[in-house]
């Protein structure tokens, strides 16, 4: 992923838009509530389309991981 980043000194290591300090949960939150990719650039013109296009490509990735241990109660 070119677009997103995690530090350790940024939002305690969550994924961001690199060079902000927007976090990919952010964005995924404002598409949920049903904004537009037009509507967040408007509200963040610091992001690109690809910037949003590329946090929702991340979370996918995230999404397919497989849990190995199953947590048992």
């Amino acid at each position: 992923m070119k677009r997103v980043e995690s530090r350790i000194g940024v939002l305690g290591g969550k994924p961001v838009i690199k060079g902000t300090r927007i976090p990919v949960y952010l964005i995924l939150e404002l598409l949920g509530a049903g904004l537009t990719i037009e509507d967040i650039l408007k509200e963040y013109p610091e992001l690109t389309k690809e910037d949003i296009l590329e946090a929702i490509k991340f979370a996918s990735k995230l999404a397919k991981v497989e849990i190995i241990d199953a947590i048992s109660p």
